[in-house]
């Protein structure tokens, strides 16, 4: 995880599949980042909108990877938004995110963020699918696909 540059995942345990439409991943909060400087001083956290974000990404990603990676997946809302343990930093998360509905640009997942077997934050997010905006946003995307193991050196 480097939260300054919005990489929350660090690995894929479990990618989605045409009939197992679910994403397991695991994010390595870590020790040190210029984030945890400013919240809290003395008692550093894990922002939850840092929270959001690592659910989003995975649910972004598991939609890429339904998708082949051939639309971008932007996060739209999220609702039943819950924090319901602070994650400190050095700490290991699993991150898991299922479709519940599709259909015309968009889709809803339920995600989780688990630590130690215990959910410590979980919502239900809006992704909206668009094309590509550019081949530079592609490339980036694909090498972030390739680093996960999400996506094979040879795809698109």
């Amino acid at each position: 995880m480097r939260l300054e540059y919005f990489q929350m995942l660090d690995e894929i345990v479990e990618a989605a599949t045409a009939d197992r439409r679910t994403l397991i991943a695991r994010a390595f909060v870590p020790e040190h980042s210029p984030v945890f400087e400013g919240h809290f001083p003395g008692y550093p956290i894990m922002p939850g909108v840092l929270m959001l974000e690592t659910m989003a990404q995975a649910s972004g990603y598991l939609l890429l990877t339904l998708n082949g990676f051939s639309r971008m997946i932007f996060f739209a809302s999220a609702k039943e938004a819950n924090f319901r343990s602070f994650v400190l930093p050095g700490s290991t998360l699993e991150v898991k995110a299922e479709v519940i509905h599709e259909g015309s640009g968009y889709a809803v997942t339920q995600a989780t963020l688990s630590q130690n077997g215990k959910r410590v934050a979980d919502a239900r997010l809006t992704m909206r699918s668009v094309p590509f905006t550019s081949p530079a946003l592609q490339a980036h995307v694909l090498n972030e696909g390739r680093r996960l193991s999400l996506v094979t050196t040879e795809a698109r």
